[in-house]
């Protein structure tokens, strides 16, 4: 087999935190790199010693029997228990750590570390597409999220029909969106690019295409986007959001203007 076609699959760890292009998937990926250091000083032992004392101890070699007097010692009993335990408080320090730093409802700062207001975008999951809506701009985008590099984003979710999970794996990590409740996913891209989010929770026939785009843009390219929009997209009003609430996958990204007030908290309370 040709080695291009051995490693095609290696392509997909561009899409995810390995390739982190914002700050939360940057600190899962360190965290990644840190764990499996330590998970291999505890795996390399084993995986070399069981080998060299099966082959050391064949049946074969007459001359190595294994001939064990059985007594207590406290040095082996040391070697055992200690290690172990003090890598069990090293990995749980480690995580504690880690999750009170990338607490999906903690607020970001800016790309220069100062405290700055996010952009504040409503997600809406339905089946099987995800639904955008930027309160402040009143418009509203299927299937594709735009937001300007450098700013902390701030997305509230919620879910129309069952329950769905937001991934969005160079930015950020896992969150579900719940019928009735709110959930929230801080993040922020400090790269330009386009990148790839999904829900990955199973919820039916339309599942494993219900992906979206995530447009990270420079402050001028997101106001000319914005700009894009406003001139070009149909009104949310009634008609439009019933067919949004059929059980169809998106064939492209579609926009709208003029969102109803209060659609993210309507759709919340429609769902109890």
């Amino acid at each position: 087999m040709p080695l291009p076609l051995l490693l095609g699959g290696c392509a997909a760890l561009s899409h995810g935190f390995l390739n982190a292009a914002g700050p939360v998937a940057d600190n899962q990926r360190h965290l990644f790199a840190l764990v499996a250091v330590v998970l291999a000083f505890i795996a390399a032992p084993v995986l070399l010693l069981v080998p060299l004392i099966g082959w050391h101890y064949r049946r074969a070699n007459r001359h190595h029997a294994y001939r064990p007097k059985w007594t207590f010692s406290w040095g082996l009993e040391g070697l055992i228990w200690v290690p172990p335990l003090l890598l069990v408080v090293l990995l749980s320090v480690l995580l504690w750590r880690a999750t009170v730093r990338d607490d999906p409802y903690r607020p970001l700062a800016d790309g220069r570390g100062a405290v700055a207001r996010p952009l504040v975008v409503q997600a809406i999951a339905l089946d099987w597409k995800w639904l955008f809506v930027y309160p402040d701009a009143r418009i509203a985008a299927v299937d594709q999220l735009a937001i300007p590099v450098g700013r902390p984003v701030r997305l509230d979710l919620t879910s129309a029909t069952v329950m769905q999970s937001m991934l969005i794996p160079r930015l950020g990590g896992q969150i579900y969106a719940m019928p009735a409740m709110r959930t929230q996913l801080n993040l922020r891209a400090d790269h330009a690019g386009i990148y790839r989010g999904a829900n990955v929770q199973y919820n039916g026939n339309g599942f494993a295409r219900q992906s979206f785009e995530v447009l990270a843009l420079s402050p001028a390219e997101y106001a000319a986007w914005l700009a894009r929009v406003r001139r070009g997209a149909q009104p949310l009003d009634a008609g439009a959001w019933a067919k949004l609430a059929r059980r169809q996958v998106a064939p492209a990204p579609s926009f709208y203007v003029a969102t109803p007030p209060g659609l993210f908290h309507r759709v919340m309370q429609d769902a109890r």
